[in-house]
């Protein structure tokens, strides 16, 4: 990554295991795919004050070469895995996954676009 990531923490305590986390799942990603430029994460912690069933959200941003974009920027609230930090962190990661293949896909000319 050409600039240390961004990692936020909203209504959480940014505690070295989530950080490490967060850091585990990049590094994963940028197996994949090197080339991420940039990057911003997003936690925010459950706010409480509807009900106890609010999930955490995980937004994640990555910039690519060629101004592509990974954004995933939004977290089911119906369900309540979400509930669980790991589950709405891994669940953020693998849509940001499947964003970056696809991304990858397009700058190396595989997918062929219907006119």
């Amino acid at each position: 990554m050409e600039s240390a990531p961004h990692i936020e923490f909203q209504g959480i305590e940014a505690t070295s295991e989530l950080r490490d986390k967060i850091t585990q799942q990049l590094s994963r990603l940028e197996e994949r795919f090197g080339r991420i430029t940039a990057c911003r994460v997003t936690v925010k912690a459950p706010s409480g004050h509807r009900h106890v069933g609010d999930p955490y959200e995980v937004k994640i941003h990555l910039s690519l070469p060629d101004d592509r974009e990974v954004a995933v920027d939004r977290t089911p609230h119906q369900d309540e895995r979400f509930q669980d930090f790991d589950f709405a962190l891994n669940d953020a990661f693998s849509r940001a996954a499947r964003q970056l293949q696809d991304q990858v896909e397009r700058m190396r000319g595989a997918v062929k676009h219907h006119g």
